[in-house]
């Protein structure tokens, strides 16, 4: 097994001149086959760095949740997960690639840490001592683990972890708020694009005089919860939460966040459409914020003709959701959220200082996973 934090930055290689999108940094392929990080087999995850580079010592990893899920399902039998295993197979994505991609989603995550050394010509505003949220995917950041996650059970999102890890010259960090448990902001920033690009799409439709209704599937997640505060707070005149399972309805409806909480398997194209309506459906906007496949037609069928769907899921097939509106003759403009809207990460922390709800939900989710931990 290569091990990418080996490789030293050779400055006087014209083929890795230091790059804004981390270009330098990319180990394979190379040459006319050079990709952008994200796409990268392997990057140099050596701590030295370019000029324009910055240094982050890692204290926590977030681990998106659609690749938790599928490393926790292949590790675990009848329910139970195998923690061990899990934790040895991150350490082998991140020793063998240079970075936390999972090979079978595709997606990574996010981390929390402390500026180490920044790069004479960084333009990110960051200062040795910040503490900081990078809002970049872990799927994209040069990143070494150092040990061997000890402090980690494998049970959780949530990795306590030592470190470094790279941040480009067009990368995106926010410095951590001093009025928050650092996890509890790490866990709003992990999808803080979700609600920053619902609030700009119910925008957009209370611009035009209209109030749209607003179905958010997984409801109860951490995006599903801050995008029906951000749809309500933004116009939306009703919000439906759908849920899979009893105890999440008992908790969406608890919080009082979406006038209606229906039960529904959002796999199910038809049990889901009937599920929204029952609720004052078919949605406008569509926001599908649950980490299993299968979702796309039947969040199709849900939402009404000329409405919008925001597809906020590493789960979702994107071929699956174009050939099936097609196929459903249906007309409706789908969005991809790829995690990025101007001042997301303050509209996220915004509703979860504004919305008691919201931050009810988060610390519960919170204290639920450190209870494990501990246990």
């Amino acid at each position: 097994m290569s091990d990418p934090t080996s490789a030293t930055p050779d400055r006087t290689d014209a083929a890795r001149v230091s790059s804004p999108v981390g270009l330098h940094r990319v180990l394979e392929p190379t040459g006319d086959a050079i990709t952008l990080p994200q796409a990268a087999r392997r990057l140099d995850a050596s701590p030295q760095l370019w000029p324009d580079e910055v240094r982050i010592a890692v204290e926590t990893l977030n681990l998106d949740a659609a690749s938790y899920r599928q490393l926790a399902e292949k590790h675990g039998t009848d329910g139970t997960v195998d923690g061990g295993a899990v934790r040895a197979e991150v350490l082998d994505i991140v020793a063998t690639r240079g970075k936390m991609q999972n090979p079978v989603t595709g997606s990574g995550g996010m981390l929390i840490g402390t500026v180490e050394e920044v790069g004479p010509d960084s333009t990110l505003g960051l200062a040795v001592g910040d503490r900081v949220a990078t809002l970049v995917s872990l799927s994209l950041t040069p990143l070494a683990i150092t040990d061997g996650l000890a402090r980690w059970d494998g049970l959780s999102e949530q990795v306590p972890a030592e470190g470094h890890a790279i941040l480009f010259g067009r990368s995106i960090a926010a410095t951590l708020p001093t009025d928050l448990d650092p996890h509890l902001a790490l866990m709003v920033m992990d999808v803080c694009g979700a609600p920053a690009l619902v609030e700009r799409v119910v925008g957009e439709y209370a611009a035009r005089g209209v109030a749209p209704t607003v179905a958010v599937l997984g409801g109860a997640g951490k995006s599903g919860s801050l995008s029906l505060a951000a749809a309500r707070a933004a116009g939306a005149a009703r919000t439906i939460g759908v849920v899979p399972v009893e105890r999440e309805r008992t908790v969406l409806e608890g919080s009082g966040l979406a006038d209606a909480v229906v039960l529904a398997d959002a796999r199910s194209p038809l049990g889901l459409a009937a599920a929204v309506e029952s609720a004052g459906g078919p949605a406008d906007v569509t926001v599908v914020c649950v980490d299993v496949p299968g979702c796309e037609q039947p969040a199709i069928l849900a939402t009404a003709q000329g409405g919008t769907i925001i597809f906020f899921s590493m789960a979702t097939n994107f071929a699956a959701a174009a050939l099936g509106a097609e196929g459903l003759a249906a007309d409706v403009r789908m969005l991809v959220g790829n995690g990025y809207v101007p001042g997301h990460a303050e509209t996220a922390l915004r509703l979860l200082r504004d919305v008691p709800a919201v931050r009810a939900l988060f610390e519960g989710r919170l204290a639920t996973e450190k209870a494990g931990s501990d246990a």
